[in-house]
């Protein structure tokens, strides 16, 4: 991915908006256990940070996704995960099925003002006993003259006690499992919602993190993004833009962390020298620096082949998944090591390298855990078990039919 003039000035930009606007207050969010979505995002939507590859029409910027992959990674500078990861909601995972599929009265009621960032939003997808499971959610929306009546429970919803809309997926028939749920805008502010259950969390605890119950809501049926019963295909297609934002927004706070890191351990001393003169502390930071530069290089790569066009959706949802498996692994990595060379000082709940070890920790489980990044990349690779037995039965078929 080649980086423009006009990607520089965005990442300047981004870097100067966090370092100045965000990490002042970390602390104080942080010990609040949410920040002032409103706020921040009003700011954000007026520099034009917040509809970077949407369409102009509704306010966006209508550049392509490279620019939110350098959007992302200079987030990565914010000194918590839990403010990247709120803004990503915004931008990356409740927008994109309503930018792509949503009517044009849907878009400028709820779209627009997001981009401007006068609305907050969440995606909700996952429940109690659906996480990575998307298919298995139980949550449901039935048709009733000119509304959806939703009833059940939304779980872990990042921005959720402040949100005014959630993109939210529900089972709209009782059809197949990938077949009869759609994408809903529902109004966070509807008669029998309740949301103030604020989770507490291990870590990301600057963002507000809500269980929601839904009672019989009604919501317009013109709320519906796209076709009903096209739910389950286009929150998969947001997966593989979400995976890829998440990967890059962990690139430079790792980068940072092993900066800081060799800071500390070279001023730091023990037995007469200083930490970072022990071979193995120079050595395995050096390790980690080029695992975070291998990052870097599959999430550009990973970019520059989705935008191509050349490249089957199977190869592009591989790359992401390698790209979110990678982030999550290199996070656990990174963290743990520097959080040892730091000592007892890394052990203290307010050091950057604490706080950098919990928020990071979700890396691996939110938006699809490892094991299910996994399981795609078999897929892809065609090494799931039984995958060739039953290819090879399906051509002896069509062979025998031929």
């Amino acid at each position: 991915m080649q980086l423009t003039h006009e990607h520089q000035e965005l990442y300047r930009t981004v870097r100067s908006f966090v370092i100045d606007e965000l990490n002042p207050h970390v602390a104080e969010w942080e010990k609040a256990g949410m920040f002032p979505a409103h706020e921040v995002m009003k700011k954000m939507g007026d520099l034009g940070l917040l509809g970077i590859t949407k369409p102009t029409q509704y306010g966006g910027l209508g550049l392509d996704y490279s620019y939110e992959v350098v959007f992302a990674q200079a987030l990565g500078h914010c000194s918590c995960g839990g403010l990247p990861m709120a803004i990503g909601v915004q931008t990356d995972m409740a927008t994109p099925a309503l930018a792509r599929f949503g009517s044009h009265e849907l878009r400028k009621q709820y779209l627009e003002p997001a981009i401007k960032g006068e609305m907050v939003v969440s995606i909700a997808v996952s429940e109690a006993g659906a996480g990575s499971d998307v298919a298995n959610i139980k949550t449901t929306a039935r048709r009733d003259g000119d509304d959806y009546v939703i009833n059940g429970s939304k779980m872990w919803i990042t921005n959720g006690t402040q949100s005014d809309w959630a993109c939210m997926l529900v089972n709209t028939s009782d059809g197949k499992p990938h077949l009869n749920k759609s994408l809903i805008v529902v109004p966070m502010d509807a008669k029998g919602i309740d949301r103030k259950t604020k989770l507490d969390k291990l870590g990301m605890r600057a963002s507000d993190t809500a269980m929601i119950f839904l009672d019989e809501v009604r919501v317009p049926a013109r709320n519906l993004i796209g076709q009903e019963g096209m739910g389950f295909t286009y929150q998969m297609l947001q997966f593989q833009e979400e995976r890829l934002f998440g990967a890059a927004s962990g690139i430079d706070g790792l980068l940072n962390l092993i900066s800081e890191t060799i800071a500390y351990t070279g001023q730091r001393q023990a037995f007469s020298q200083a930490i970072l003169d022990n071979q193995y502390v120079h050595f395995r930071l050096a390790e980690l620096r080029t695992e975070v530069e291998a990052l870097k290089a599959l999430v550009y790569q990973t970019t520059d082949d989705y935008l191509s066009g050349k490249h089957s959706p199977e190869h592009i949802a591989m790359l992401a998944s390698m790209c979110k498996l990678k982030v999550g692994r290199v996070s656990r990595e990174v963290t743990d090591a520097c959080l040892q060379f730091w000592g007892g000082q890394g052990y203290m709940w307010d050091n950057p390298v604490a706080r950098a070890y919990r928020d990071t920790r979700l890396v691996s489980i939110g938006g699809g855990a490892d094991e299910v990044m996994l399981g795609i990349i078999c897929k892809m690779m065609g090494t799931l078990p039984g995958k060739k037995k039953f290819e090879q039965a399906r051509a002896a078929q069509a062979a025998r039919s031929a």
